[in-house]
């Protein structure tokens, strides 16, 4: 199936009711890959961040966290399915996009830490797959990415939290040892914020392109190189 074709129809079955997940799904599938996968590959240490990351944008829509909780909720398990969907891909022996192969290529390798495997899937994640998660959503829900944005922001926001929560988690010791960890100095490189704030416009960008689906394969496909490239940097063996 070409590229555009693939990103059409993961896109156009969101339009069926009948093929709606819900938050409860995606997260008893992260939770059977908790259990599956060993501890220390690097897809479990994505998985068990991103397991957090859902079930407490779950609880803050549940509690009124966010204005839409419909819209909230929809992108969150678009969210999800990018990621479950990579999976699927693998496990199939099939590719998965770009942005995830240095994460599964990688993440037995005895030389990454576990920050990196933690950072390297929410770059695949926040960089590649939202900004589609962003479209199958206005797909969904017949709406403009700008209906979106309050949505996107609070999501962006409560990511940032938990990736600061994340590096301290995961990266234990004295401020002196961390400063002189060569890891410090490789993750410094990469922001959060400014991967969600790139993501917003690639999401406008395709929302654009969505009756050129041509132009949108190429542009996926360079986003997803670009994003695995990023990747690739930050799963270093150190």
């Amino acid at each position: 199936m070409p590229h555009w074709e693939q990103f059409t129809t993961l896109v156009d079955t969101a339009l069926d009711p009948a093929l709606d997940a819900t938050v409860h799904d995606v997260l008893a599938r992260m939770r059977a890959l908790d259990g599956a996968l060993p501890p220390h590959d690097g897809v479990a240490v994505f998985n068990r961040v991103y397991l957090a990351v859902t079930q407490e944008v779950d609880l803050r829509i549940d509690t009124g966290g966010f204005t839409d909780a419909r819209a909230a909720r929809t992108l969150d398990v678009r969210f999800a399915e990018r990621y479950l969907a990579a999976v699927d891909a693998m496990a199939a022996d099939r590719r998965p996009p770009a942005c995830w192969r240095p994460l599964f290529q990688m993440r037995r390798h005895p030389g990454v830490r576990p920050l990196q495997f933690a950072l390297a899937g929410i770059n695949a994640h926040i960089g590649h797959d939202l900004a589609l998660a962003v479209v199958d959503t206005c797909r969904s829900l017949g709406c403009e990415p700008a209906d979106l944005e309050d949505e996107y922001d609070r999501v962006g926001d409560l990511l940032v939290a938990l990736e600061e929560r994340i590096r301290e988690e995961l990266m234990p010791g004295p401020d002196l040892l961390q400063i002189a960890d060569p890891l410090t100095h490789l993750l410094g490189s990469w922001s959060l914020e400014r991967a969600r704030d790139a993501t917003w416009t690639a999401a406008r960008a395709l929302w654009a392109l969505r009756r050129l689906p041509d132009v949108a394969e190429e542009f996926t496909d360079r986003l997803g190189t670009a994003v695995g490239f990023a990747g690739r940097m930050l799963l270093t063996p150190l």
